[in-house]
């Protein structure tokens, strides 16, 4: 039969046993045992108080033991039991088995005087010494737990506010501390019972002694006073050791487990190691000892003995640390070996950055600040710039050398993607519209793609005098950059960044929020809005006018395109700031009413919302007169915009995003009722 269904047998019923055996323990108070199974009994006890001993030295923290306080009380009614069961063979028969005879001789060893003083030695130290230091620290120790609770209950608290943990690992914490309250407050009144055992100890070989002498002489046919006294005392003596080396036993153990502080090593790992961890103290103690040795009067063996002992333990502990040190110097050459030959996390390598900016050996010193360079301040100006602007929160930008690059060349890439290029001729300025009458080195302006020419600095002044702009080469970096986040900013937003505003926005103005999120339009939705109207440069700054526009939109239409027209038109007033001059006047060019006309009809309604369908011929030509419009009105520095009626506008500004995506298109209804409009020419064919 296999061993391991019979175990679980007896593992099930294991509640059963335990009820058993301490209904048992008080019937043997009562009922008379013979003196063989006395001894066995005897031997359990020995044997139980040496495991629980051992079990309180390898646990590492008071809780792993947390039956000890119960297992206490049943041992040491157990113990009483013995006790009682042994005095009355004692009693009756002068004799309580062989463990008792035998531990009576050893220890009296023919005097029975002798024997009585080592026993109340016995009872001393586990009284005074052993017993009352684990009570008092059993105590202390209670005390400080319950006093600590509301601290401990109160960083769980914090940990769950801050997201530390989670609600199931705060449940656990207050359990855990709850159980060592109960813990402490148990070994408390348990190491009480080990007291008055102790003190009951004392009584019971009083009583067995003098009750011993009483029976011997009256009852019993004995030859004397003094073989009453001998027998007696033997019996006494050996019954007081077998019941008091269990007792030691768990006295020890009760002192272990209290006055233990949580590890992660066992007792005898941190003796060892926190004890006779530093071979140099051994090699001191070692010295003093064989010093101590040579001195005249003092006994020479004992003291050099141990101290030759210590200092080849010493020498001992100094080759092994080295050893360690140097097999631990292997591993981890080793380790950094095998940590460089081991593949990369691929994890690491699916990481984009949202913005890159890459730079040729060359320009390295525009952010060097050793060299004086600036760009590192400039970018966190323009991240912050384009916040005011726009409305969204620039991701962080990555500069990086590229050594694989131009020197003097540039890269900024949007999620790993290069989308734009620039060259800088370092020591030199820019002359913005200069022509070849300048003398240097003829470009484009990245930004904008405007004729430049790259001067030195002798030419500088005479550039600025005949009207040019002219710009030193960090600030034509930053003019790319902020104009490279500008015109990508639909897709430098992100539905993460969306559900940041929106997250931000609700902390002062929850009821709009709660109004169009979710129950009107998702997040998807509203992200496609926002980069709706960050793709015509309108900020999105002003988060609670445009979710009341959407509030009040939404629930008739949940077309992206046509919410962000209605969107467009509350923001009047924020697009009239963008595109009025300085005496609050709008400069447009208008479009014929043929050509609105032509464009109205055009518009078709399919599945996925409205387009253009209009010849693709009428369609350039519409483009090329806006576009020639554009450049001959715009020499006169004034911001122009294409003004439409309400019903074309969007389809225009799909007709023109290709071809001129910089020119303005607003409708009617999003001027402004203070504003003036004046109409600087009118687009027909």
């Amino acid at each position: 039969m296999s061993t391991i269904p019979m175990l679980r047998r007896v593992t099930k019923y294991t509640d059963v046993l335990v009820a058993i055996g301490i209904i048992a323990i008080v019937v043997l108070m009562i009922i008379p045992i013979s003196a063989e199974l006395l001894d066995i009994l005897i031997v359990i006890n020995i044997t139980l108080a040496m495991i629980v001993l051992l079990v309180a030295m390898y646990n590492k923290e008071p809780l792993d033991f947390s039956v000890f306080p119960s297992l206490l009380l049943v041992m040491t009614l157990y113990r009483l039991a013995l006790n009682i069961s042994s005095t009355r063979l004692t009693l009756l028969y002068a004799h309580a088995g062989q463990v008792i005879q035998q531990f009576g001789a050893f220890v009296v060893g023919g005097n029975a005087f002798v024997g009585f003083v080592i026993f109340l030695i016995l009872v001393v130290i586990q009284f005074i010494v052993i017993t009352k230091g684990a009570e008092r620290v059993a105590e202390v120790a209670a005390r400080f737990t319950l006093d600590a609770m509301p601290g401990k209950q109160m960083s769980i608290d914090a940990d769950l506010n801050a997201g530390s943990i989670t609600e199931e690992d705060a449940r656990k914490r207050r359990i855990n501390i709850q159980r060592e309250a109960d813990f402490y407050g148990a070994m408390d009144g348990a190491s009480k019972f080990v007291k008055g055992d102790a003190i009951a100890s004392i009584v019971i070989t009083i009583i067995n002694i003098l009750g011993g002498m009483a029976v011997g002489l009256l009852q019993q046919d004995m030859g004397g006073i003094a073989e009453v006294a001998s027998t007696y005392t033997l019996l006494t003596v050996g019954d007081g050791l077998v019941s008091q080396i269990p007792a030691l036993l768990l006295s020890t153990a009760t002192g272990i487990i209290v006055t233990r502080a949580a590890s992660d090593n066992t007792l005898g790992h941190d003796i060892t190691g926190q004890v006779f961890s530093d071979p140099r103290l051994l090699a001191i103690a070692a010295g003093v000892l064989i010093a101590l040795s040579l001195v005249p009067g003092l006994p020479m063996a004992p003291f050099f003995i141990i101290g030759s002992v210590l200092a080849v333990l010493a020498f001992l502990l100094y080759r092994s640390k080295k050893e360690i040190q140097q097999v631990q110097k292997t591993e981890d050459a080793l380790a950094a070996a095998a940590e460089t030959k081991k593949p990369e996390n691929v994890f690491s390598l699916l990481h984009i950055d949202p913005i890159e900016l890459e730079l040729g050996y060359g320009l390295i010193p525009l952010v060097d600040n050793k060299q004086g360079g600036d760009l590192l301040e400039r970018v966190v100006m323009i991240r912050r710039q384009c916040a005011l602007d726009l409305g969204i929160v620039v991701p962080p930008i990555r500069i990086r050398d590229n050594m694989q690059l131009a020197p003097n060349t540039y890269i900024l890439k949007l999620r790993g993607i290069p989308l734009a290029k620039g060259e800088i001729m370092m020591n030199h300025y820019l002359a913005v519209g200069a022509d070849d009458k300048l003398s240097g080195i003829p470009t484009k302006e990245p930004a904008f793609g405007l004729p430049a020419v790259w001067i030195g600095e002798s030419v500088r002044q005479q550039a600025e005098l005949d009207g040019f702009t002219v710009v030193h080469p960090p600030s034509v970096l930053a003019t790319h950059i902020t104009e490279f986040l500008k015109r990508n900013a639909p897709e430098i937003l992100s539905r993460q960044d969306v559900k940041a505003l929106i997250d931000n926005i609700k902390k002062d103005y929850p009821a709009v929020v709660d109004e169009v999120i979710p129950g009107l339009l998702s997040v998807a939705e509203v992200h496609k809005i926002l980069a709706n109207l960050l793709n015509e440069r309108i900020p999105v700054r002003d988060m609670t006018t445009i979710l009341e526009a959407l509030g009040d939109w939404a629930p008739l239409t949940k077309d992206p395109d046509l919410l962000t027209e209605y969107v467009r038109q509350k923001l009047a007033r924020q697009i009239g700031l963008l595109y009025g001059d300085e005496n609050g006047k709008i400069l447009c060019i208008t479009m014929d009413p043929q050509v609105e006309e032509l464009i109205k009809n055009g518009i078709q309604t399919g599945d996925h919302g409205g387009y253009l369908a209009i010849d693709p011929g009428v369609a350039q030509n519409i483009i090329k007169k806006i576009v020639e419009l554009f450049e001959k009105t715009g020499l006169m520095g004034k911001q122009l915009v294409l003004l439409v009626s309400p019903l074309t506008r969007i389809y225009v500004r799909r007709l023109m995003e290709r071809t001129a995506p910089m020119i303005p298109v607003i409708s009617y209804n999003e001027i402004p009722p203070h504003m003036d409009v004046e109409s600087v020419g009118m687009v027909k064919i």
